[in-house]
């Protein structure tokens, strides 16, 4: 699998297209989720319930592995996937967004394609850094700067501030080198491996939970069913299609997901919650759509092109 060339099909854009919309509508579902759950706990509860419902679908499958028997994944490197995939990036970003403006944290997980794009290129086959995607890239990443605004660099006033940072930014690193890992992986069932992940993380997290926030409370009932769609929909499901996505498509497409989330993040919030649109709007959806098409120009003409 580690030598295997990108394959962008259309099932890839429409997988990265739910993935940007769900997880930018889950910024709102986690607000009410965190009404009635500590960040933590949070944390904790998602992924339990992720690798409930993952645990039950694997099952049904045989619990098929699907490795190649002289060629299986190692088991570290499995729990370093299940780590850098949800547990770290869970705990720190729960923990960061305490100290920090919700801008630098939009601003921190959009600069993930930056992170991947030089990685890739040394790690991933097929993956090659060239002025093309540089250039789309760093329009993209414009983009969604604009978006964000001039607040994305404001000060929060809180004493942890400064780690508060370090920690959004560990997030972004370590979802750029989970790309990378489950890209370079060698043979295994997506639903396995999603699995796997989910479980790991889980596992990674209760001790943290249990120290810093004791024993949880029972949650209200709006938070609780908050809590099952954060659980079924955006950890398990959402994981899932990550899976599938990178292992086929490739570590740099799945970054599109990072540049579509504030767009739907933004929208969403003033469709549902009445929050009001950001003047640049309009400006920065076109900048974040003309780097996706700069970036991944190969895959976009084939969507319209017949070879």
């Amino acid at each position: 699998m580690r030598d295997a060339l990108p394959d962008i099909t259309p099932a890839s854009w429409i997988m990265v297209g739910i993935l940007g919309f769900v997880w930018g509508s889950t910024f709102m579902v986690i607000e009410i989720a965190l009404e009635g759950i500590t960040p933590f706990w949070l944390a904790t509860f998602r992924l339990a319930i992720a690798a409930m419902v993952m645990t039950a679908l694997w099952a049904r499958e045989g619990f098929r592995m699907g490795t190649d028997p002289d060629n299986p994944p190692t088991a570290l490197a499995l729990i370093w996937t299940g780590a850098v995939s949800s547990a770290i990036p869970f705990l720190l970003l729960n923990w960061g967004q305490q100290y920090v403006t919700s801008g630098f944290a939009g601003t921190a997980m959009a600069a993930v394609p930056l992170v991947v794009l030089p990685m890739a290129h040394f790690m991933v086959a097929g993956e090659r850094l060239t002025i093309r995607s540089i250039i789309g890239v760093t329009v993209g990443f414009g983009g969604v700067f604009l978006l964000v605004g001039d607040g994305a660099f404001d000060s929060s006033g809180a004493d942890l501030e400064l780690w508060g940072r370090l920690a959004c930014l560990t997030v972004a690193f370590c979802y750029a080198f989970n790309s990378i890992t489950i890209r370079r992986l060698p043979r295994i069932h997506p639903t396995a491996l999603t699995t796997i992940m989910m479980i790991t993380a889980t596992v990674i997290t209760l001790p943290f939970s249990l120290i810093r926030e004791g024993i949880p409370d029972v949650p209200p009932t709006k938070a609780f069913f908050a809590l099952i769609f954060l659980g079924v929909v955006s950890t398990a499901a959402m994981n899932q299609l990550r899976v599938l996505v990178i292992r086929s498509a490739g570590p740099t497409f799945m970054t599109l997901v990072n540049y579509q989330v504030p767009v739907w993040s933004v929208t969403l919030g003033a469709l549902i919650l009445r929050e009001q649109l950001p003047p640049t709007l309009l400006i920065a959806l076109l900048m974040i759509l003309s780097g996706v098409a700069i970036s991944q120009w190969p895959a976009v003409k084939r969507l319209f092109v017949r070879p």
